[in-house]
């Protein structure tokens, strides 16, 4: 049955029947002329979602049972880390085996942790200088990872550190002399440190990929190949995606030696998730539509979707202005503005996140409530990536499109 909300907004619109695909693409509305697929509003509906259920693995190991070291593992049970993810079970005793390894998993399946677990317990603080490099897709995840390094290696000695673009360079480089265990970047920055001669990969013996797939679709190939063809060969190299693509494949037959593959990567969770269509007049009719949405007390923590960086800014202002708490993030933010947003969202701070897709890539939010499309996805694909940030873990989600009355 549709939602109270998704109720009020049907007796807005006239029936689904008055929608007629008569084209395969559009332009784009940045005017760049980048073609967009049109997707019928038809598969943005999903009134009667299945139920959700969250899947119980049952881990082989628990984390003592690894050959990690007593430092970790009493890291690992003083934050409550007592049994592995599926990813983490089936990845850690291959990696700490020195395996290359491809893990496919879904975000937030604890991947993190499945790569930087068994790496950290083979750092010696004392020798293993500059020795860790992690390519990450986004200037978010690469921080994620950093947080999720600190909280892992506490009182270990073993230091890490973040480089990646919107970030004062000088400043990174400063960092780098220091010589750090582990090092956290996006490509570009990594390649922009290396042309500079202020990065170097020598003593590189561990090389982690990060949402390859990810990586690729935003068109760093190249970066990634540079920065592989500087690592000694004597390296453990893993990636971890959500898909292989035939690019995908390339890579791995290039980068990696004799890898071994962990799948645990469960179909889209879409199914499951509440969707509907919002029909809106214009743009000024889509935020008085949106206002009066988040206004519904059941709107508790909402990520937004814009298709501009400017627009995504402006909509958040508009947001503000009229008493909804929000925050925005998108490529012309600094990385320091988009981690307080972030903060501000995951904390409840603020009630709504507004922002595009790639400054969300590779984020793990818990508890959004709803997902709303203001600007519609360039793909299908786009869109599941969307709406599956809400309903995760067998909790409820709900998502809303808006598309053009007709």
């Amino acid at each position: 049955m549709p939602t109270s909300t998704s109720r009020a907004f049907h007796a807005r619109r006239p029936k689904q029947s008055g929608f007629k695909s008569t084209h395969n693409s559009r332009r784009s509305s940045k005017g760049n002329g980048v073609r967009k697929a049109y997707i019928h509003p038809s598969k943005f509906i999903n009134r009667t979602p299945a139920a959700a259920r969250a899947v119980e693995y049952t881990p082989t190991h628990l984390f003592n049972d690894f050959a990690l070291t007593s430092e970790l593992k009493s890291n690992l049970a003083a934050i409550g880390f007592t049994k592995p993810s599926a990813i983490q079970d089936q990845a850690i005793p291959l990696v700490l085996d020195g395996k290359d390894v491809i893990g496919l998993a879904n975000t937030g399946t604890g991947k993190t942790a499945a790569f930087l677990l068994p790496i950290l317990s083979q750092i010696d603080p004392r020798n293993d200088r500059m020795s860790v490099l992690v390519m990450a897709p986004t200037r978010e995840l690469a921080q994620q990872i950093n947080d999720e390094c600190r909280r892992f290696s506490t009182g270990m000695r073993i230091f890490s550190t973040v480089v990646v673009g919107g970030t004062n360079i000088d400043r990174q480089i400063r960092d780098l002399k220091r010589e750090p265990h582990i090092i956290i970047g996006t490509p570009g920055r990594l390649n922009d440190l290396l042309n500079r001669k202020a990065l170097r990969l020598d003593d590189i013996r561990h090389f982690v990929l990060d949402e390859a797939d990810r990586m690729l679709d935003m068109g760093f190939i190249n970066d990634i190949r540079k920065v592989a063809s500087l690592l000694p060969d004597s390296r453990q190299t893993l990636c971890f995606s959500a898909t292989i693509t035939p690019t995908i494949q390339t890579l791995v037959h290039d980068f990696l030696k004799n890898p071994e593959t962990v799948s645990v990567r469960t179909g889209e969770t879409s199914d499951h998730v509440m969707q509907d269509i919002i029909e809106a007049n214009d743009k000024m009719h889509k935020h008085e539509l949106l206002k009066d949405m988040l206004a519904k007390d059941e709107f508790e923590k909402v990520l937004v979707f814009g298709e501009t960086k400017f627009g995504v800014q402006r909509l958040s202002d508009s947001l503000r202005n009229s008493g909804i708490t929000s925050e925005a993030i998108h490529g012309n933010k600094s990385q320091s503005q988009r981690q307080r947003a972030l903060k501000a969202f995951k904390t409840n701070t603020v009630k709504v996140l507004v922002a595009t897709d790639v400054a969300a890539r590779g984020l793990d939010i818990p508890n959004v409530s709803h997902v709303i499309n203001f600007d519609q996805p360039a793909t299908y694909e786009d869109y599941v990536h969307r709406i599956g940030r809400t309903g995760r873990g067998g909790a409820h989600g709900t998502a809303y499109t808006f598309v053009d009355k007709r």
